[in-house]
């Protein structure tokens, strides 16, 4: 993986990420000023079209990632940081998958349920996210004490 594509996932998760979080906190915690008003924030919507807009950026990281990272990790038989990738990489999925199915279901109980997979599922990828690049830090700075 070269180090463009580590800083685009590494910036692509930090981004789509940060901007779920906001909206998320703007969307089921914050008190909206009009009490008949939908929106929580007024930043809200443009918020959400941000979130919506950087998130191809992210897809795209994955599948970098996916390619020069994971399945060459994989074949080559590396046993460092091999759970929390095929945890990473297997919440990727019904992450991106979640987050796309909610914006086009019709019906509320199916996009309630796509929300709440789209929660979990980005949680633990950054969380997953966090923990993985923290662990492959240690281990250079293990291997390189200069």
């Amino acid at each position: 993986m070269t180090r463009f594509e580590a800083w685009l996932l590494h910036l692509s998760s930090a981004l789509v990420g940060g901007t779920g979080l906001v909206y998320a906190w703007m969307r089921y915690l914050a008190t909206p000023v009009d009490p008949f008003s939908v929106v929580g924030h007024p930043w809200q919507p443009a918020v959400q079209h941000l979130h919506v807009l950087v998130a191809p950026l992210a897809v795209l990281a994955v599948g970098a990632l996916l390619r020069a990272h994971a399945w060459t990790a994989l074949r080559l038989g590396v046993r460092e940081g091999r759970r929390s990738g095929l945890v990473l990489l297997g919440n990727a999925l019904p992450m991106i998958a979640s987050g796309y199915l909610l914006q086009v279901a019709g019906d509320p109980g199916w996009r309630q349920a796509w929300v709440a997979v789209h929660l979990v599922t980005s949680g633990l990828w950054l969380t997953g996210h966090a923990a993985h690049a923290w662990r492959a830090r240690r281990a250079r700075r293990a291997a390189h004490p200069d």
